[in-house]
């Protein structure tokens, strides 16, 4: 029996890690932190998950481009009618750059996040379907 080529032994070497990367979640482009306060351009909250969403557009233009999913303790009305929610620090999930990302420890954008999903839009016409007077509701 002979010794494995080193050429042999380091393309395996690469393909096991290429694997672990793609199993694992990790991506090339890494998740910004969240956006300024300022960039957000609406809040949704997500009965079916119990997730308080934020909505933001880093480009500016409008569109959402980024989305922090929190989740919600508790949810109340204020003596006014307004929604009131109880939420994590930190969000769970974050949706940028067409992947989904979840971090299982809500400690904030640090590196330790993981893909959720890749290649995923996010469909703002599941919290609203409908349109009156051709304007969205």
């Amino acid at each position: 029996m002979t010794a494995p080529r080193p050429r042999l032994t380091a393309a395996i070497v690469l393909c096991g890690a290429l694997l672990f990367s793609a199993v694992n979640g990790i991506s090339k482009e890494s998740l910004p932190q969240e956006p300024e306060v300022g960039t957000r351009i609406e809040e949704l909250y997500d009965h079916e998950s119990r997730l308080f969403l934020m909505l933001y557009s880093l480009s500016g233009t409008g569109q959402v481009d980024y989305v922090t999913g929190r989740l919600v303790h508790e949810y109340s009305r204020s003596n006014y009618g307004n929604p009131i929610y109880q939420t994590e620090d930190f969000p769970l999930f974050y949706w940028w750059n067409h992947t989904m990302w979840n971090d299982p420890e809500q400690d904030g954008v640090n590196g330790n996040e993981h893909i959720y999903q890749e290649n995923v839009d996010f469909d703002i016409s599941r919290y609203k379907p409908c349109t009156f007077n051709s304007q969205p509701c």
